[in-house]
Parts: C-alpha cells; sequence; structure tokens
C-alpha cells in the first residue's frame, strides 16, 4: 500500500497504449462500417456482437477471475484480444473482409474483455489505500477519455492515410504491450469447486446490502435507456446533422474532451461527498442534455456540440464514485464475481 503510486504509474502507462490502442480500433470499425453500409441495422448488429458474449460469458467468466492468478488472467485476456485484431488486419490486407467476419471476430475480442476487466477492476482495492479509490477511479476515468479524444482523430486520419490493416495492427502492439506490465498477483480466495454455487454467492453478496442492491439496480435501468444512444451517435452525426467523417470524430473528441476535464477534476478535487450524491446529479445531467440533444433541429449542431461536452464531464462523476462504491462495499474475494455480473446485466 505504501508504494501504491508508484505501482499505478508503471500500470497506468501500460494501460494507457492498450486502450488507446483500442480505441482507434474500435473507431475506425464503427466508421468504416457507417461509411461502407450506411445501415443502422448494420452498426446495431456489430454493437451486440461486441457485447453479446461479455453478457453471456461475465457470470461465469467473474467465478475464474476469483480464482485464478489476475495476473495471468489479464495477461491472456489481452493476448487474446490481440490475436483476434490480427486476424481482422489480415483479412483487410487481403481485401477479403465481409461483414459477417467483423462480427464474430468482435465477438471472440469480446471474449477476452469478459475476463479482463472484472480482473482489473477486482485488482485495484489490493494495491491502493480505500480512501485514493474514487481518485484512482478517476485517473482511470481520465486515461480511457484522453484515448477517446486521441482514438477517433488518429483512427480517421489513420484509415486516410493507410488502411484497416495498418489500424488493427496498431491494436496488437497496444494489447502486446499492456502484457507486460506489472499486474497484482492472485490473492487467497475460498471458492467452491462448484461454479454454480460461486455464481450464487457472488450475487448473494450483493442483495446482502440493500442500499448498495438498489445503486446498481438503478445504474442498470440507466444503462439501458443511454446505450441505443450510444451505439447510434456516429449515425446520428452522419445523417440527422449531415455530418462528414470529420464532424463524426469531432463530436466524440468533444465528448472526451468532457470527460477528460471532469476525470482531471474529480482526481483533483477528490471530494468528500456521498459518492451516492454525485452520482444522482451526474444522471440527472446526462439525462437533460441527451433530451435536449434529442429534439435538436439538423441546423443545431454547435448546440448538439456543446452538449457532448456536458455529457463528457459528468461521465467521470457517476463511474468514478459508482466502481470506488462497490470496491469498498463488497469483499475483495467476491470482486470478480461482483464486477462481472454487474458488468454482464447492464451490457444486457
Amino acid at each position: 500500500m505504501n508504494n501504491w503510486k508508484k505501482k499505478f504509474i508503471i500500470i497506468w502507462s501500460g494501460q494507457l497504449f492498450s486502450i488507446l490502442s483500442s480505441s482507434i480500433a474500435q473507431f475506425a470499425i464503427v466508421l468504416w462500417i457507417s461509411l461502407e453500409t450506411g445501415s443502422a441495422e448494420v452498426l446495431s448488429f456489430a454493437t451486440i456482437a461486441a457485447l453479446l458474449p461479455q453478457v453471456v460469458l461475465g457470470p461465469f467468466a467473474g467465478v475464474f477471475v476469483d480464482r485464478w492468478s489476475r495476473k495471468w488472467t489479464m495477461i491472456l485476456a489481452d493476448s487474446f484480444v490481440a490475436l483476434c485484431s490480427s486476424i481482422i488486419a489480415l483479412l483487410f490486407y487481403l481485401d477479403v473482409i465481409e461483414i459477417w467476419q467483423i462480427y464474430l471476430l468482435l465477438m471472440l475480442r469480446s471474449v477476452g474483455s469478459a475476463f479482463h476487466a472484472p480482473a482489473m477492476k477486482s485488482s485495484i482495492p489490493l494495491l491502493a489505500p480505500e480512501k485514493e479509490l474514487t481518485r484512482i477511479a478517476s485517473i482511470n476515468q481520465t486515461i480511457q477519455a484522453l484515448c477517446n479524444i486521441c482514438g477517433p482523430v488518429l483512427g480517421a486520419a489513420l484509415i486516410v492515410s493507410t488502411n484497416m490493416s495498418v489500424v488493427m495492427l496498431l491494436d496488437v502492439a497496444g494489447a502486446a504491450i499492456a502484457c507486460t506490465t506489472p499486474n497484482p498477483e492472485k490473492t487467497e480466495t475460498e471458492t467452491t469447486n462448484n461454479v454454480l454455487r460461486d455464481m450464487k454467492e457472488g450475487f448473494q453478496a450483493i442483495c446482502s446490502n440493500c442500499g448498495l442492491k438498489w445503486v446498481m439496480v438503478t445504474e442498470v435501468l440507466i444503462t439501458f435507456f443511454i446505450m441505443p444512444v450510444v451505439a447510434l451517435i456516429p449515425l446520428m452525426t452522419l445523417k440527422n446533422f449531415s455530418g462528414t467523417a470529420y464532424q463524426v470524430s469531432l463530436i466524440e473528441l468533444l465528448f472526451g474532451s468532457g470527460a477528460l476535464v471532469g476525470g482531471i477534476l474529480l482526481g483533483i478535487w477528490n471530494p468528500r461527498i456521498r459518492k451516492v450524491v454525485m452520482i444522482n446529479i451526474s444522471y440527472i445531467i446526462i439525462g437533460v442534455s441527451i433530451f435536449v440533444s434529442g429534439i435538436l433541429p439538423p441546423s443545431a449542431f454547435i448546440i448538439y456540440a456543446i452538449f457532448a461536452i456536458v455529457q463528457g464531464i459528468s461521465m467521470p462523476f457517476y463511474s468514478g464514485p459508482f466502481t470506488a462504491l462497490l470496491q469498498t462495499q463488497i469483499e475483495v474475494s467476491f470482486l470478480g464475481r461482483v464486477f462481472s455480473l454487474f458488468d454482464s446485466i447492464s451490457l444486457l
């Protein structure tokens, strides 16, 4: 615990390269699908393909995250994602890529994420003091925001100047760098040999905390209404506001800039306000801004862009406190299962 800052600097350095390369690849795939097909249906199917394995495998993955070495879980997950990206790169290089192949490989990449995300989140309380968890979550959000800013810009630039195979190879390189980053070893965790029983124990760990249970239910409901908007933002920019690839990138850039500012503010400020209060205020701000964006006329692109910034600033003020809330209210031995179960339900 005394050396937590040094450890996290190393971890954050590796995650920066990994998340940035993934952000570039993700935006490039979305933009390629949007430009090639112009279909909301195809874009929605691609989103489902990228989420469905995490929905199905998440509760099972959490059991093994709590059983296995979290270090090797993350390394193997990153390696598998790199393999999938290299296959996509090869298909683009050979110019034989088809939409169904993208669906399949997005699903396989999602398998790796099903193990990596809960392993990473459940490791943090083992490495840092409890009072610093909100700040650490905000810095993680800042890194994500920085990548959201640079990813679309670099993704669009690389598509214009090179090709999709180069973009996907960058994702391979980012995953390789993440594999070399030091990660926490396994801690002693009491689990049974029965997967279903371990899953049930993770669910009971949530239900035993009545207040936390309702916070998670609210988060799931909010996610249910926000996710369709997030999935169609690129197409909304292209069609509703007669945008171009540049304007799609600009909206992503502004949202990421807002999230970067919000993450920095939360990291520096580290307010002692109740976490649930911050979460609820952020929900209200995001909901109002999305509603107003939805009723704007095509000529109001500037206002649409301003609200993208507002949404970005609000994001860390609910995601950071919510993550820290789970990490402080749930025993470490159950965190892998709790994060996996929650992520699965939210994505569903």
